[in-house]
């Protein structure tokens, strides 16, 4: 079946100097020819052409390029239109295109869709290629772009390849039983495949480092009430954010803003004041922000540097995940070399804006060491861990079974096969059918 020529802004919707409408499919050629005339424009260069519709008015005139099959982003014919940003141009372009037969509005991710089935781009560089859109710091625009040039689908790929010649082995001893092969083929794979087994389960001890990095460190700021939580939500965030009054309990809900500290992007949550409440509100305010505690990538606890004591609540919290903070050091004498459950104490005042430069430092240094980038590829989505999970686990049935000789050489090599299917279905060799309106649907319309 001859597929569907598509169309669309390719460009932010809204008022701009300059609008990219992109067609992709069989008919871009005539679709182009039909906006035109003439002839068509020389492969890959930019040409100043006045487009018109069926009846001979003029729309706009802007630049074209036209990319003939397969040397395109999606491997079809594809004619890019690059045209005066007004609404009342693009609508105009699009009643035209509309119009002309073969070709239909593009559906989100289509492009990309088509690119994947082209073989130009796998499944890791599509959804690289949908961060590096998405990227709002500079640690995810180079963790996104890495991504979408095939460092991760090369390293899967390449483990791929280990399996698929093991597998070959296997199969060989099976099919052809009575040739001179090797004896014990299972014994003689099973180191490779052992050492293949660790290097799997190495990448994937990350701490989730790259899922953390696309969507954003979890940060929490936590304390009693009247320690200055809000004010330090607010004077990280540079704005109000947060509403700071001297009455207890006055933050019920937990308030998040985004950050890009350093380049890397942080979710700053601010809590409810950890006590004891008759007050059911309150009481569900201090829940939730137990709740975010657990659930928080990094804690910024705050105590009151004014205070004889620090709640038993707040001690709780306290742990390696945890920055601790006296505020209101302008009013107090903090002792040197403070700490609370080997922790150190950072004095600060936000009202006075002291002790703020080492606090960012702290803060900087901790995201750094737990989303920072690495020189390895590493994996940025839940499917590809569970992915790689079901791996190991077919590699550690493979491996059990040669060495204790109680396994098939059938069974043997089904365990190899499955692992290769695992790893395919991460970079979209092998059973994905069913993921790609999952992984595509997120796209903007036009790419």
């Amino acid at each position: 079946m001859t597929p569907q020529t598509i169309y669309a802004l390719s460009s932010a919707p809204g008022r701009a100097g300059v609008a990219v409408i992109r067609l992709s499919g069989p008919n871009a050629a005539d679709a182009l020819l039909a906006l035109v005339g003439g002839q068509l424009p020389r492969a890959r260069t930019a040409s100043l052409r006045k487009l018109k519709d069926d009846s001979g008015a003029l729309l706009d005139e802007g630049m074209v390029l036209w990319f003939p099959a397969p040397h395109s982003f999606t491997g079809e014919d594809v004619v890019e239109l690059q045209l005066h940003g007004g609404r009342a141009v693009l609508a105009a372009v699009f009643t035209a295109l509309a119009k002309l037969p073969g070709l239909r509005l593009a559906e989100p991710g289509e492009f990309s869709r088509r690119s994947f089935e082209h073989g130009k781009l796998d499944l890791t560089s599509a959804e690289g290629l949908g961060d590096l859109i998405n990227a709002e710091t500079e640690a995810q625009r180079r963790q996104a772009l890495r991504q979408m040039q095939g460092a991760l689908g090369q390293l899967y790929e390449g483990w791929r390849n280990q399996l698929t010649r093991a597998l070959a082995h296997l199969e060989a001893d099976i099919d052809f039983p009575d040739e001179d092969l090797p004896e014990g083929v299972a014994a003689e794979v099973r180191p490779q495949l052992a050492r293949l087994r660790e290097e799997i389960a190495a990448h994937l001890t990350d701490n989730r480092r790259g899922e953390r990095l696309r969507d954003g460190l979890m940060v929490a700021i936590l304390g009693a009430p009247n320690v200055g939580k809000s004010s330090l939500l607010n004077a990280l965030a540079r704005r109000e954010a947060a509403i700071v009054s001297d009455i207890p309990g006055t933050t019920r809900d937990v308030i998040e803003v985004h950050l890009d500290l350093g380049g890397y992007p942080v979710v700053l949550a601010d809590t409810a004041g950890l006590r004891e409440s008759a007050d059911s509100i309150e009481s569900e305010g201090v829940a939730r922000a137990l709740k975010r505690a657990e659930s928080a990538d990094l804690k910024l606890v705050v105590l009151d540097a004014t205070a004889k004591t620090v709640p038993q609540e707040t001690a709780a919290l306290i742990d390696t995940d945890a920055i601790v903070i006296a505020n209101k050091a302008d009013a107090a004498s903090t002792p040197s070399g403070w700490t609370i459950n080997d922790r150190p104490v950072l004095p600060i005042s936000v009202r006075a804006n002291t002790g703020m430069k080492a606090l960012l430092d702290a803060l900087e240094a901790e995201v750094t060491a737990r989303i920072g980038l690495t020189g390895s590829a590493t994996l940025t989505r839940a499917r590809h861990r569970e992915a790689l999970t079901d791996c190991i686990a077919a590699l550690d049935r493979f491996v059990r079974g040669a060495e204790r000789h109680n396994t098939s050489a059938e069974l043997a090599a089904e365990d190899v096969r499955l692992a290769a299917r695992a790893l395919g279905r991460i970079t979209g060799r092998i059973d994905v059918e069913d993921l790609l309106d999952v992984i595509f649907r997120d796209f903007c319309i036009g790419k």
